[in-house]
């Protein structure tokens, strides 16, 4: 499965040279990821209600092109893989107008019991559908 998910640059993206900052990609990849889940049926505050979170624990950027204020990009996500223990995923992201490349990405999430703060293997109710949402 690729998501597609479409974001306009807002002025607060950007930085005194009128780019956008590069912190930001790390958001625009979060936006991606959280949409291609939504997509698949997955919620943050289901798993969240059952005491799971999955917190960053890798993030790499190439920057190929500046983006600028008010372009309208395209955020590609794409699973990478998926364990009962971690996830990641890669990224494009490219000027809608264009396709002018921007940035590529990757992240990559573990698993955590939010009252332990430790690695936990994900329930298969979770996995399966997870699963699923990779391999489409």
């Amino acid at each position: 499965m690729i998501s597609r998910t479409v974001y306009r640059v807002k002025f607060f993206d950007t930085d005194a040279m009128a780019v956008i900052h590069h912190s930001n990609y790390i958001r625009l990849f979060e936006i991606g990821r959280v949409e291609l889940l939504r997509k698949a049926g997955i919620t943050l505050d289901e798993i969240m209600a059952d005491g799971f979170v999955f917190p960053i624990t890798e993030v790499r950027a190439k920057f190929h092109n500046p983006g600028k204020f008010d372009d309208e990009l395209v955020i590609e996500t794409k699973p990478a893989a998926l364990t009962k223990a971690k996830m990641a995923f890669d990224y494009r992201i490219a000027r809608k107008d264009d396709d002018l490349l921007i940035v590529t990405g990757h992240t990559q999430n573990v698993f955590t019991k939010i009252e332990t703060g430790h690695i936990a293997r994900l329930p298969e109710k979770y996995y399966d559908r997870f699963r699923a949402a990779m391999e489409n």
